[in-house]
């Protein structure tokens, strides 16, 4: 059986929609700057077990949908956290004890001398927390474990205990709610200011800004390092979102670099958390409510981080919402080396970008409109693997397809 016979039949996109951008040099330098990102990988490059993490040609899949060339960042094992998201939440905690010791002790100090303990005192002083749905947590756990703070992180109902548990082997404190992801941010932010911890989120709100900057500066790290590993220009990029850290930080990486000739992006989330839809669609930040929670845990959001919103409003050209039920199918078929020579651990996370560039290329329309073809290089965010090893055991073996 080949992989056109096992891919799901007549893939779905919920909805679709085009956003209007125009070619123009790098235009978002408030967000995200040249010296943010290299700042983050001259840092995260000095880390105990850096390597840049693969870039996989999905040549199977690139076959099977005519369309040029296909490449997957595989995020599986990075840092051994199992997620694009190490590279985030432990930056921002450094930057952040920088920061804080500035201000109180009026002079400077290096992320070095923090990693290397220099100022143990200093940083036991601090509480870290954070709002999550599992792999942030787990970023900011170890990052705050290997700097030497507490860690206190707020997770809502429909995380899954494998999660919990794997922020609690960092020795983070983990704190459940009654509620959805946008519940727990609001809590976390609301129960730091009363006690004065200090928030390590990868959302931003309101004038709560540098934190998520410096988080979105550690996602960089993978579109730079995706720049040093292709050999042809890329002409699309399908990431997901959720609130939008990610897929910001990729594109603007990719926009400095490019310049007027950056690829298309299409940012893809879940149809039961389509903020980046409605928010394109009504041209600001449109919040929705999580009625039904997605199998995509990292996408359960109902708002866009407003540091996101100012790039990708900018630079993102579709956006396309996809249902649940064709997960499990193409996680089945990263697993069994149906998109590539080789297989390949894709989370629930790592593979909207996939399904919705089937459904693209199931559409001969919009594959048209998105300018795929023969020609075309694209790039997919393999952001996880199995950040919960029963959840991904469970979604393989399902058969409700």
């Amino acid at each position: 059986m080949n992989i056109k016979e096992r891919m799901p039949q007549g893939v779905t996109l919920s909805k679709t929609a085009k956003h209007q951008t125009s070619a123009v040099a790098y235009a978002a330098n408030e967000v995200l700057s040249q010296q943010d990102a290299d700042s983050a990988m001259e840092e995260i490059c000095s880390w105990s077990g850096y390597e840049a993490t693969p870039l996989i040609g999905l040549d199977k899949l690139a076959a099977s949908l005519d369309c040029g060339h296909i490449v997957y960042k595989d995020e599986s094992q990075r840092f051994g956290l199992g997620s694009f998201k190490a590279l985030g939440g432990a930056y921002a905690v450094l930057c952040l004890i920088a920061r804080e010791y500035e201000a109180k002790e009026a002079a400077q100090i290096s992320l070095a001398d923090i990693r290397n303990g220099f100022h143990k005192a200093f940083a036991a002083s601090m509480v870290i927390t954070t709002a999550t749905d599992g792999n942030h947590g787990r970023s900011v756990a170890w990052g705050a474990q290997n700097a030497g703070c507490a860690c206190r992180i707020y997770i809502h109902r429909e995380v899954s205990e494998g999660r919990k548990q794997a922020m609690e082997a960092y020795g983070a404190e983990v704190v459940r709610i009654d509620g959805d992801y946008d519940d727990s941010v609001r809590l976390c932010a609301k129960e730091s200011a009363e006690n004065g911890w200090f928030v390590v989120s990868d959302t931003s709100y309101g004038d709560y800004m540098s934190v998520p900057r410096d988080v979105m500066a550690g996602y960089t790290v993978i579109a730079t390092e995706v720049l040093q590993q292709i050999k042809h220009p890329l002409t699309h990029v399908f990431v997901q979102a959720g609130v939008g850290g990610l897929a910001a930080a990729v594109c603007a990486r990719l926009w400095m670099k490019t310049g007027v000739d950056r690829p298309r992006i299409v940012i893809v989330e879940s149809e039961h958390a389509d903020c980046w839809l409605r928010s394109v669609q009504a041209g600001q930040p449109e919040p929705v409510s999580i009625t039904h929670e997605t199998v995509m845990a990292g996408l359960s959001c109902g708002e866009v981080s407003l540091l996101a919103w100012n790039v990708l409003s900018k630079c993102a050209d579709h956006v396309i919402t996809i249902p649940d039920d064709q997960i499990a199918p193409a996680m089945r078929l990263f697993a069994d080396g149906e998109m590539a020579q080789t297989k390949i651990e894709a989370g629930e996370c790592a593979v909207p970008g996939a399904l919705a560039l089937m459904g693209v290329c199931d559409d001969a329309t919009l594959k048209d409109e998105l300018g795929i073809n023969a020609d075309s290089h694209i790039l997919l965010l393999g952001c996880e693997g199995a950040t919960d090893p029963q959840v991904y055991r469970q979604l393989l073996a399902s058969t409700d397809d």
